[in-house]
């Protein structure tokens, strides 16, 4: 989940078609408190009236004057309170890109640098060997988190190729991390298709006994730092297990062997149930599956066929990303895979400023392998029918009502991808439900509550430990 990436529309019409395509964003991808009324009767009838006047992110959460800037920045800075960023380090970074002028190209180059210097020994000659381990435990989730800054917008840089290299050194950074906690994560390949989904599978420090296990899912284009921030780091406070993956169209599926998204995400999550079940520290009966910002789509679709999972979460309830786009550029796409793509290349693509561009780009890579090629190359995508129709085929509408765990739909004052969706995802739920808004009041607004992931998870954690507590306890 990162930073959505659409500009104040164009003046021409098929420009302004372009605005909606920040809905791909993800991740952390991906805006209570910790006693937020986590089993509210029903959702509220109408939007609450802050949500509808108030500045989404006014006075000092404004980093950036852009506004997809500032909520990648705003994810940057709440990571703070789970130890992946430093309020200095990213402050810092924001002056001098700030002082640079915003730009894909000093965004990128500046928390690369940051990702850079954290994944090096600390100043003081020191070499890698002879730095302690909780220092550079720490020291890698934070590069883990400035790479993935700068992954996002490399795309509208100078160096588009570089895109394989900066998730990379993100990766390595991960890597090292969850070597160094303690005990170490167990680093796994799970069987999938043709190729493998790679698997990092966390425990408490404790006794080896069956404990209950969440599966976290990323969105659409954030990074597995952010599953540490938003699951991992409060289901080991909390005596859970948990699970994080790379499934196509994420991670080193997509950037290292070029798969992109699938519509059947259940065929991701059973290989990864069947792997746990198997494992004699998981409680089989309370394995539980969330969804951060698109992966709140992919984890209800899964959960209308694997009925093993005891509990779902959608962070938020998304049920049909394609409408997330603008109607505009939607209308562009037909059944007419000849006629689409001729308006989109003669049209829409010779209008196209730098910052659309990038924007087409980093939105569609993650569903076509030829359009991520050509993003790579600096070029935009030719073919927009193809990566549209999986975009698409992700509409789920049919088939919530299938789901037949307990489960939680977040919501989010100024939710800018999907907005209504979790209202109408829980309506179409049929199973035990739950459904929560997540407020300015309490600063935690915005998609995936950039600014308040610790309310964030103990809305999600305590939910959870209600669902799943076992009989009599």
């Amino acid at each position: 989940m990162n930073a959505p990436t659409s500009r104040p529309p164009g003046g021409v019409s098929r420009r302004t078609a372009l605005t909606g395509l920040a809905a791909g964003a993800g991740s952390l991808a991906l805006p209570g408190t910790g006693t937020a009324h986590a089993a509210a009767a029903a959702p509220s009838p109408s939007p609450s009236a802050s949500a509808s006047a108030a500045d989404p992110a006014p006075g000092a959460m404004r980093l950036f004057a852009d506004p997809g800037f500032d909520f990648a920045g705003l994810l940057a800075l709440g990571a703070a309170g789970m130890r992946a960023s430093e309020v200095g380090e990213v402050l810092t970074a924001v002056n001098a890109v700030n002082a640079a002028g915003l730009s894909e190209q000093s965004y990128t180059d500046t928390f690369r640098a940051w990702g850079d210097r954290l994944a090096a020994p600390p100043a003081g000659g020191r070499h890698a060997g002879d730095v302690p381990p909780q220092t550079r435990r720490f020291r890698s989730l934070r590069a883990a988190q400035y790479y993935a800054q700068a992954l996002f917008y490399v795309l509208g840089t100078t160096s588009p190729a570089d895109e394989k290299a900066l998730y990379l050194a993100g990766r390595a950074a991960w890597d090292t991390f969850t070597r160094l906690c303690s005990p170490a994560a167990v680093r796994a390949e799970v069987p999938y298709g043709g190729t493998h989904l790679p698997v990092w599978f966390f425990r408490p420090d404790g006794p080896a006994r069956r404990r209950p296990t969440v599966i976290l899912t990323n969105g659409s284009d954030g990074q597995n730092v952010d599953m540490w921030t938003y699951g991992v780091s409060a289901a080991l406070d909390r005596g859970w297990n948990a699970l994080v993956y790379d499934g196509p169209g994420q991670g080193q599926l997509l950037f290292v062997e070029e798969i992109p998204f699938t519509t059947r995400w259940e065929k991701v999550v059973t290989p990864l149930v069947d792997w746990l079940v198997a494992r004699k520290d998981v409680d089989a009966a309370r394995i539980a599956l969330t969804g951060l910002s698109m992966g709140g789509n992919l984890v209800a679709r899964a959960a209308a066929f694997e009925h093993r999972l005891a509990a779902v979460v959608c962070q938020p309830g998304c049920v049909n990303p394609w409408l997330g786009f603008d109607k505009e550029l939607r209308d562009i796409v037909t059944p007419d895979k000849a006629e689409t793509n001729r308006v989109w290349n003669e049209e829409v693509v010779p209008e196209l400023p730098p910052q659309l561009a990038f924007t087409v780009k980093k939105r569609f890579e993650i569903f076509d392998r030829q359009a991520l090629r050509q993003a790579r190359a600096g070029k935009v995508l030719t073919d927009l029918w193809t990566p549209s129709q999986v975009a698409i085929g992700l509409d789920i509408t049919k088939l919530v009502d299938r789901i037949k765990a307990p489960t939680l739909v977040l919501d989010y004052d100024f939710e800018q991808f999907y907005p209504g969706q979790p209202r109408q995802m829980y309506d179409l739920l049929r199973s035990r439900r739950e459904y929560v808004k997540m407020t300015e009041a309490t600063g935690a607004q915005l998609h995936c509550s950039p600014m308040a992931p610790q309310q964030h998870c103990d809305v999600v954690f305590d939910w959870l430990d209600g669902t799943l507590r076992p009989a009599g306890s």
